[in-house]
């Protein structure tokens, strides 16, 4: 997978470089939190996986419309600029 990925796996995975020791306590400090949220990740997944598999474009369709929402929403809000500029000189 590493040989085929490009700079924006590098930013998805930007996390991934931080302090393990860090990581481990936020998650069991924030146990609920972070429960409540695998969940919700764990049914979309079983959602885009049962829409993949039977063909369902207008699941698909919806679910890519509103994460384009999600994501627009969080530029606009400039909550991208700064990071992407960051990585850019790195």
């Amino acid at each position: 997978m590493i040989k085929f990925s490009a700079g924006g796996f590098r930013d998805f995975t930007r996390i991934a470089a931080s302090d393990p020791t860090m990581w481990r306590d936020v998650f069991l400090h924030n146990k609920d939190a972070v429960l409540e949220m695998l969940g919700r990740f764990s049914e979309d997944l079983a959602v885009l996986t049962r829409a993949i598999r039977f063909g369902d474009g207008d699941t698909l369709h919806k679910h890519f419309t509103r994460t384009r929402a999600i994501r627009r929403g969080i530029v606009a809000l400039g909550q991208e600029k700064p990071e992407t500029e960051k990585l850019r000189k790195d």
